[in-house]
């Protein structure tokens, strides 16, 4: 029936194609476009080449180590080791560590200017700050945050425990140093208030910041520390498991990844 129905004077050729275009424009056309996609592939080919001989170079050279970028020790990635849902907290914890150590280092030039400005601690003070900032830094590192990173990865109850211990005893010092005991290497509380009192803004304005530094990390610590302990408790770990890990895998296995 669709036989008798089919325009037997219908042109097969559409109106709206030019007859008088010339075809081997259009195939260039093709051509370039054609050329210009194998361009692009070969240089993405390329660029994952050079990326995949630089981390075979890194490989080589530092092991599967990323962390601290500038000079490899350690491996450190968030994303592929922690599970997804606790990636947020670990994330949170890792940007505290990061503000620990801008504000020791805020910190240290804060008691430079006590010591331009006169106090009479001034050379205690920054001498304690240099320490803080040699040994606090990789020692928050190494004690707290690199055991609850472990432990969430692992979930193994004596890496809870090391950072229990050691997360505390931070949040103690964060104290401590918010204070601003003159002699002691903190430009916290007191040291700030008495150099706004004797005119000396900027050891004043650093030591601001430097205190909002403490509070900041200090209280966000405490925050997760809470938290972390609830996780703990919910997941079951105990002492008496802690030994037991202790006992079956020793205390070297608890500074390793494997």
């Amino acid at each position: 029936m669709s036989d008798f129905t089919e325009n037997p004077f219908a042109s097969s050729n559409s109106l709206d194609t030019n007859p008088f275009d010339d075809p081997s424009s259009k195939k260039a056309a093709q051509h370039d476009a054609h050329f210009e996609d194998i361009s692009r592939r070969e240089r993405d080919l390329e660029r994952r080449e050079r990326e995949l001989s630089q981390r075979a170079e890194h490989i080589r050279t530092h092991g599967r180590n990323n962390w601290p970028p500038f000079y490899p020790l350690i491996y450190h990635a968030i994303s592929e080791e922690i599970p997804e849902a606790s990636r947020p907290l670990i994330t949170r914890l890792y940007q505290l560590w990061l503000v620990l150590l801008g504000t020791l280092i805020i910190n240290m030039v804060a008691c430079i200017f006590l010591l331009i400005a006169g106090s009479s601690d001034g050379g205690k003070d920054l001498g304690g700050s240099i320490g803080y900032m040699f040994i606090i830094a990789p020692l928050s590192f190494l004690l707290w945050y690199r055991p609850i990173y472990n432990g969430y990865m692992k979930e193994q109850a004596l890496y809870y425990y090391f950072y229990f211990f050691f997360g505390g005893f931070h949040l103690l010092f964060s104290v401590y140093m918010i204070i601003g005991i003159p002699s002691t290497g903190s430009a916290g509380l007191i040291q700030m208030i008495q150099m706004y009192a004797q005119g000396h803004w900027a050891a004043g304005i650093l030591g601001t910041i430097a205190t909002v530094g403490w509070t900041v990390q200090g209280l966000g610590n405490a925050f997760y520390y809470r938290q972390i302990w609830n996780h703990h408790s919910a997941a079951g770990h105990s002492m008496d498991k802690a030994k037991a890990e202790l006992a079956s895998h020793g205390a070297k296995a608890y500074f390793t990844r494997g």
